[in-house]
C-alpha cells in the first residue's frame, strides 16, 4: 500500500471504502436456509482444526472440511453486545452508538477518560437481518443469548418469530451441559423441522463458552491434559451440540441448501475474570476479548454450503462480521439496503470472485473494560495494523504479516504511516458520527498507574505464566473490581 500523502487523498480512499461496495455475485433462484451459529467468547485458536490439539471439537472439524474456514475473520468490537448489533445489522458500532456490552462497566475514579453515553439496546428503526430476510418469504428464529435490550427491544420486536432465550447458566447432567448447550439445540431443531417446508433463518447464540462456565464431570476427566481442563469439556459440549444439528439437517435432507455458518462474536477471555483464573490462550495473538489487539478481534469462522461454498479450503483474506449482512442477502439474491458499513464478500465464499477488494477495517472502542482495556481505536489495511490509546495518544503500529503477535511497535519508525492511519481513522470516525469521551473530573493517577501502567495485562501469555505473575493478576482482578462504584 502507497501512503496516503494529504487529506485530499485520504478523503478520497474513504469515500472509496463507504461508497462503492464490491460488485455483486450472479444471482441464485435457490435461496439456501440459513443457520447462523454464534459461540460467546471463543478464541481464535480453541478449536481442534485451529491448532488446540488438546481439545476435542469432532464435528466442527468435519465442518471445517466439507466447508471453508476463515483465519482473518475480524469481530467489529472485541467484546459481546456491538459485535451482534453488527452482525444483525451489518453497521459498525461506532455508528450504532452501541460500543460496549450492555449496561457497560461503571465509570470509576480510575479512569482519565469518562465512558460515552451509549444506546442501552439495538434501536428499533435499525433493519435487522430477520426483518430484511423476513420480507423475502424466511422463516426466522433467535434461540439463545440476545443482549441487545429487554423488554419492548426482544428479537420478536426486531423481525425474529420465534424466540427462545434458554438459561446462560445450567447445572451439568446427563441431559443438559453447563451452559444451556442442549436445551438451546432442542428449540433449535424444533423450528427447523416445524419449517422444514420453507426457506428459515435460524440465529443460534450459545452462552457458551462466556464465564462462569461448568461441564459434565467425565468431560473434564476426559479434558484432563488440556490447559483448562474443564473449559476443554464445554467447548467439547458445544461440538456436541453442533453435531446434533448437523445430523437433523441430514436426516431431513435439508444438508446440501442449508448454509451453515459457525463463529464466535469476540475473541476468547486470557485474563483471570470472575471464578476462573484460567480460561483460554490466543497466542501467538496477543491479549483477549475486550482488546483491540489480534487476540480480541480474530474469530474462528468456519462456512458450508455444499456444492456452493468449497469444501477443505483456508481463506486467509480479512473480512468482518458487519459484512455478513450484505452478503446473505447477495447470497438469496435480495436487495442489500443502502447506509451498511459491511462489504459483500459473497464471491470470495463461493469462489466465483478471486479475492476480496483490499480496504481498511475500523474500530472504535471508547471504553474501560473489564478486562483491563482502555479507550482506543484501530485500523487494519492490508499488512498494517494501526492502534491510538485515545486517553494518552499512545499510537502503536504493527506489520502482521511478520509480527503476528504484535511484539514490535513500529510506529516511531513509520512516522509517515502513522500519521495517515491516524486521520483517516480520524475522517472515518466523523462520516459515521462516532461517540468520544470526555475527561473524568474524578480521576485518580495513582489508580490508572496502578491498574494500567504497573501491569500491562494485554502481554499476558496464561500457557507460559508462572506462578508469580498469577498471583499478581489475581492481585490485579481484585484491585479491578475494587474500584468500581459499590
Amino acid at each position: 500500500m502507497h501512503l496516503l500523502k494529504n487529506n485530499f487523498r485520504l478523503g478520497l480512499a474513504l469515500a472509496a471504502v463507504l461508497l462503492f461496495p464490491a460488485a455483486p455475485v450472479a444471482a441464485e433462484t435457490n435461496r439456501p436456509n440459513i443457520v447462523f451459529i454464534l459461540a460467546d467468547d471463543l478464541g481464535i485458536n480453541d478449536l481442534h482444526c485451529y491448532g488446540r490439539v488438546a481439545h476435542n471439537t469432532p464435528n466442527l472439524d468435519r465442518l471445517a472440511r466439507s466447508g471453508t474456514r476463515f483465519t482473518a475473520s475480524y469481530c467489529a468490537q472485541p467484546i459481546c453486545s456491538p459485535s451482534r448489533a453488527a452482525i444483525l445489522t451489518g453497521k459498525a458500532p461506532a455508528r450504532l452508538h452501541l460500543t460496549t456490552f450492555l449496561p457497560g462497566r461503571p465509570d470509576a475514579p480510575s479512569q482519565k477518560l469518562l465512558h460515552p453515553q451509549i444506546n442501552q439496546q439495538l434501536p428499533l428503526d435499525e433493519v435487522t437481518l430477520a426483518e430484511a430476510l423476513g420480507k423475502q418469504g424466511y422463516a426466522t428464529a433467535c434461540v439463545g443469548k440476545w443482549h441487545l435490550g429487554g423488554k419492548g427491544f426482544l428479537p420478536t420486536e426486531q423481525g425474529f418469530e420465534v424466540y427462545h432465550p434458554g438459561q446462560a447458566v445450567t447445572v451439568p447432567s446427563d441431559a443438559e451441559g453447563g451452559k444451556g448447550e442442549y436445551d438451546l439445540t432442542r428449540a433449535a431443531i424444533q423450528f427447523i423441522e416445524t419449517n422444514r417446508a420453507r426457506p428459515f433463518f435460524l440465529y443460534l447464540a450459545h452462552n457458551s463458552p462466556h464465564i462462569p462456565y461448568s461441564a459434565r464431570t467425565n468431560l473434564v476427566a476426559k479434558n484432563f491434559r488440556a490447559f483448562e481442563p474443564v473449559y476443554a469439556a464445554v467447548i467439547e459440549t458445544l461440538d456436541d451440540t453442533v453435531g446434533l444439528l448437523l445430523a437433523k439437517l441430514d436426516a431431513l435432507g435439508l444438508a446440501t441448501n442449508t448454509l451453515v455458518i459457525f463463529t464466535s462474536d469476540n475473541g476468547g477471555l486470557h485474563v483471570p475474570e470472575g471464578p476462573h483464573k484460567n480460561v483460554t490462550d490466543n497466542s501467538p495473538f496477543r491479549a483477549g476479548k475486550g482488546f483491540l489487539y489480534e487476540g480480541g478481534l480474530r474469530v474462528p469462522l468456519i462456512v458450508r454450503w455444499p456444492e456452493r461454498v468449497p469444501a477443505g479450503r483456508v481463506v486467509d483474506a480479512p473480512i468482518i462480521n458487519t459484512d455478513w449482512f450484505p452478503t446473505l442477502m447477495e447470497l438469496v439474491s435480495a436487495p442489500v439496503p443502502r447506509g451498511l458499513d459491511g462489504e459483500s464478500f459473497a464471491g470470495l465464499l463461493t469462489g466465483s470472485s478471486t479475492g476480496q477488494r483490499e480496504r481498511p477495517l475500523f474500530w472504535h472502542f471508547p471504553h474501560y473494560t473489564n478486562q483491563g482495556s482502555r479507550p482506543g481505536g484501530a485500523l487494519r489495511w492490508g499488512d498494517w495494523k494501526f492502534i491510538e490509546h485515545y486517553d494518552t495518544g499512545l499510537a502503536e503500529l504493527y506489520n502482521l504479516a511478520t509480527d503476528p503477535g504484535e511484539t514490535n511497535n513500529l510506529a516511531a519508525r513509520q512516522s509517515e504511516r502513522v500519521a495517515d492511519f491516524r486521520q483517516l481513522h480520524t475522517l472515518w470516525l466523523q462520516e459515521v458520527e462516532a461517540q468520544t469521551n470526555a475527561p473524568n473530573p474524578s480521576f485518580q493517577p495513582a489508580l490508572w498507574k496502578n491498574l494500567y501502567d504497573d501491569v500491562d495485562v494485554s502481554r499476558h501469555v496464561p500457557t507460559r505464566a508462572g506462578a508469580a505473575r498469577n498471583s499478581r493478576l489475581q492481585d490485579w482482578r481484585r484491585e479491578m473490581n475494587a474500584v468500581l462504584p459499590r
